[in-house]
C-alpha cells in the first residue's frame, strides 16, 4: 500500500532524506522513528504529495505520488504535524469543507461527518470557531478531517502531540481499531507509541534508515534484553546473593528508584537462577522482572551511534 524506492530530498548542499527505502502492507501500523532534524515529516511530505523529491519515488496505494498525484492522494488521509486548519472556521464548517474537497456527498457525505465527530469526540466544540480550541482539541480536529473520506491509507504526523493521557488513549484506540483494514504511518519521537499501536517500526537519523524491524525485535537488541530487575528491601543482602550466580556478568543499580539490574552472560537465561539465589538467601524482594529490553536505550545507541560515525567522516 506504500513504497519508496531510494526517496531522497536535497535543499541545495544539505540531504533532508537520504535514499530511503521500504515498503508498509495492508494492516501494518508503522513507526516512523528519529530525533528532531532526522528527515520525519520531509519524508511524510513526499508520501503525501506535498513536497516533491529531489531523485527516487513513492507509491501510494499503487499510484506514483508524482505521475498521478490525485489518485494517490484519494486513497490517502494525511494529518501535517502541527494540525493546520482555518482557525476562522467553527469544527463543523471545517468538516463540511472538507467533505466538499473529498466529493462526499447525500447520505455519506453526513454518515461520515457524524461518524468522524463521535469517534473523536467533537460533539460539543462543533459550533466553536477551531482557533478558539485547546491544541489538543485542534489535534482532534485534524485527524478527524484526515479519516473523513475513510481512506485506505494514513500518515499521521505526531498524532497525539498536545493531549492529555487520556485522550492519547482515545486516539490509540481509534488508530487500533482502523488498522484492521487500513495501512497507517506514524510520525513519532514518543516511544510509548510504538508499545501501543505500531506493528513495526523504522528508525532514521541524518535523512537514513538506520533500523527497520518489529518493536520485539529492536527490543531485543537492547543490553536490557532478558536481563532480571528486582527492588528489595535490602539491597546490598540481594547483591551478595546474586553474586554468587555464575551467570551472572554484572550487576547495576539504579539509585533514581533503587533498582538492581542483574546482566545474563550472553546466551544465558537467569530468570530462574536469580529467583533461586535471592529465596535462598532470604532476601524480601518487593518486584522481580523479566526485562524484554528498553527501547529507549536501543533508540539512543542507534541515532547516537550514527551521529558519531557522521562526525568523524
Amino acid at each position: 500500500m506504500i513504497e519508496t524506492r531510494q526517496l531522497t530530498k536535497r535543499y541545495g548542499g544539505f540531504t533532508a532524506v537520504d535514499a530511503i527505502t521500504f515498503k508498509v502492507e495492508p494492516g501494518q501500523v508503522l513507526g516512523f522513528l528519529g530525533p528532531n532534524g532526522a528527515g520525519k515529516s520531509t519524508t511524510m511530505k513526499m508520501l503525501a504529495g506535498f513536497l516533491a523529491p529531489t531523485s527516487g519515488s513513492a507509491t501510494v496505494a499503487g499510484f506514483d505520488v508524482e505521475t498521478h498525484p490525485l489518485e494517490a492522494k484519494r486513497a490517502l488521509g494525511y494529518l501535517p504535524e502541527g494540525a493546520p486548519s482555518y482557525g476562522e472556521m467553527s469544527v463543523r464548517e471545517f468538516l463540511e469543507f472538507v467533505a466538499d474537497i473529498r466529493e462526499l456527498k447525500g447520505e455519506r457525505r453526513w454518515q461520515r461527518i457524524d461518524d468522524v465527530v463521535e469517534r473523536l469526540s467533537l460533539e460539543r466544540v462543533l459550533e466553536q470557531p477551531i482557533d478558539t480550541l485547546s491544541k489538543g482539541f485542534k489535534r482532534r480536529v485534524g485527524l478527524a478531517g484526515s479519516i473523513l473520506h475513510d481512506p485506505k491509507v494514513l500518515i499521521l504526523d505526531e498524532p497525539t502531540d498536545g493531549l492529555d493521557p487520556n485522550q492519547k488513549q482515545e486516539v490509540r484506540t481509534l488508530i487500533n481499531s482502523m488498522a484492521r483494514d487500513k495501512t497507517i504511518i506514524i510520525s513519532t519521537h514518543i516511544l510509548e507509541e510504538v508499545h501501543a499501536v505500531c506493528s513495526r517500526a523504522v528508525i532514521i537519523a541524518g535523512g537514513r534508515v538506520l533500523a527497520d524491524a518489529t518493536p520485539a525485535e529492536l527490543e531485543a537488541r537492547s543490553r536490557y534484553h532478558q536481563a532480571v530487575s528486582l527492588t528489595a528491601a535490602n539491597v546490598q543482602q540481594a547483591r551478595e546473593a546474586l553474586a554468587r550466580v555464575a551467570d551472572i556478568a554484572s550487576l547495576e543499580l539504579d539509585p533514581q528508584d533503587n533498582r538492581l539490574t542483574a546482566f545474563p552472560k550472553p546466551g544465558r537465561s537467569i530468570f530462574v537462577a536469580v529467583s533461586d539465589a535471592l529465596k535462598a538467601q532470604g532476601v524480601a524482594v518487593r518486584e522481580l522482572a523479566l526485562e524484554p529490553g528498553r527501547l529507549d536505550e536501543v533508540f539512543r545507541t542507534v541515532t547516537q551511534g550514527a551521529a558519531g560515525k557522521e562526525a568523524r567522516t
